[in-house]
């Protein structure tokens, strides 16, 4: 499991076999490894990964309900861009160009009816 900046996901240095949706919170307070690039040297200290599976592969039955931006969409180009110039308050002038992974996917859960 890496988590850190984006970036190092084109580096060529680890592969990127899934994204998670629902659930980032959870991993994001693993303790980091204190070795170089946040490994561990004592397997003992590793957090396993004990199962995975693609949503495609859960019963409908079971799976939990998301609704994920569509990326075809005005919505979606719109998110693009206001990342890509962003006007936040830590932003002095915007960059005009964007990162593939500075753009994250909008995940929700569905509206209650």
């Amino acid at each position: 499991m890496v988590t850190g900046q984006s970036p190092r996901q084109l580096d060529r240095n680890i592969t990127v076999v899934g994204r998670v949706v629902k659930g980032m919170e959870l991993l994001s307070v693993t303790p980091r490894g204190p070795d170089p690039m946040g490994f561990y040297e004592d397997p003992a200290q590793r957090a396993p990964i004990r199962a995975i599976r693609l949503a495609s592969e859960v019963p409908a039955p079971e799976r939990t309900p998301l609704q994920l931006l569509r990326t075809d969409s005005q919505t979606f180009r719109d998110v693009v861009e206001a990342r890509r110039n962003r006007k936040d308050d830590f932003y002095k002038r915007p960059a005009g160009h964007i990162d593939l992974c500075n753009v994250p996917l909008p995940v929700r859960a569905p509206p209650a009816d």
